[in-house]
């Protein structure tokens, strides 16, 4: 039993926050597990009985019941997207799933407390039909203008995303051991979303890039920056790279093959994952092949990929001339 069975919800917010540290979430992940759990828990303690508002720090674990759950989050909803109440609301399963494991209540009353349904976001590739093969080319070259050109680095990164479809967190967590397998059998082993790992093979083109790009890092740091534990990836000083910087290595890398106007608003390096989904659909994947690869938790992420190239596809037969000829020729139905 916990030790605190009504303790304050500020605390055990910490507490809970404490222990899903250890998955090793992003610091923006923890930051919006906090957010969203002291928001609701402040509309708890403005709405108590008492003539005044109860300070937050006061507010018991136990004055949070199914009711009371129900009126904070109408009130929370209210000015709020429905990705936003329903991410608020899954932060809240999960923060009284843990107190429920603790001890410190006896169930969890989200179950209650009514969630919107959110529409699976639609997937946002590379606009232009030949845009990723453009990039590569160009990419490869090294520009004069650069200040310290690495074409092989930032070639290494755009056939991770383009050809492995990996998340930006998932190229910062690659360690050099990380690209395995004999000859014929190489892969990628992912340290995936959620905790779930899961192992991407890689052609010998992929392969080749990705070892021409330790080579270059050879010559430029020296062997012992390549040793198995290192980073993946690293930064012009041969420090880890971080998120910023990966962020502004695939922006410059837009900005240098002149296809900016073609990257998705809201989707810069997760573009480059969403392009190889899609085509994957369009080569025939199933949905449990893209779900595999891509390290979904749901087979129905991995669907949209494929209604939305169905969708494309009928739309590339409708905008075919001679069924507009062939429409003028038969009556309607």
């Amino acid at each position: 039993m916990h030790d605190k069975p009504d303790g304050t919800v500020p605390a055990l917010i910490e507490e809970f926050l404490t222990a899903r540290a250890t998955r090793k979430p992003s610091p923006h992940t923890l930051a919006a597990y906090r957010r969203d759990l002291t928001a609701v828990a402040a509309l708890v303690a403005a709405d108590g009985d008492a003539a005044t508002p109860l300070p937050l720090d006061r507010l018991a674990v136990s004055a949070l019941s199914p009711r009371v759950m129900r009126a904070a989050f109408a009130r929370f909803a209210a000015p709020r997207a429905a990705a936003s109440v329903h991410r608020a609301w899954s932060t809240w399963n999960s923060f009284f799933t843990f107190l429920v494991a603790e001890g410190v209540v006896p169930g969890n009353p989200m179950p209650a407390v009514g969630r919107p349904r959110t529409p699976l976001p639609r997937p946002k590739p590379l606009r232009g039909e030949d845009t990723p093969e453009e990039l590569l080319a160009a990419v490869a070259r090294a520009e004069g203008r650069q200040r310290d050109p690495w074409p092989e680095r930032d070639l290494a990164v755009l056939a991770l995303a383009l050809c492995a479809g990996l998340r930006l967190s998932e190229l910062l967590a690659l360690r050099v051991s990380s690209v395995a397998g004999r000859d014929g059998e190489r892969r990628v082993d992912v340290a995936g979303k959620g905790g779930r790992p899961r192992t991407v093979p890689i052609e010998d083109a992929v392969d080749r890039v990705l070892a021409g790009y330790l080579d270059s890092r050879r010559h430029r740091f020296g062997s012992r920056s390549v040793r198995p534990d290192s980073p993946f990836l690293v930064d012009r000083q041969g420090e880890a790279l971080r998120r910023g910087g990966l962020q502004y290595l695939v922006e410059s890398c837009y900005r240098r093959a002149g296809i900016g106007d073609r990257v998705p608003r809201g989707a810069r390096l997760h573009a480059l994952r969403h392009t190889f989904a899609t085509r994957l659909a369009e080569d025939g994947a199933s949905a449990a092949e893209i779900m595999r690869l891509l390290g979904h938790a749901s087979l129905a992420s991995s669907q949209t990929y494929i209604e939305v190239t169905a969708g494309q596809q009928r739309a590339a037969v409708a905008a075919n001339r001679t069924n507009r000829a062939l429409s003028g020729l038969t009556p309607p139905r």
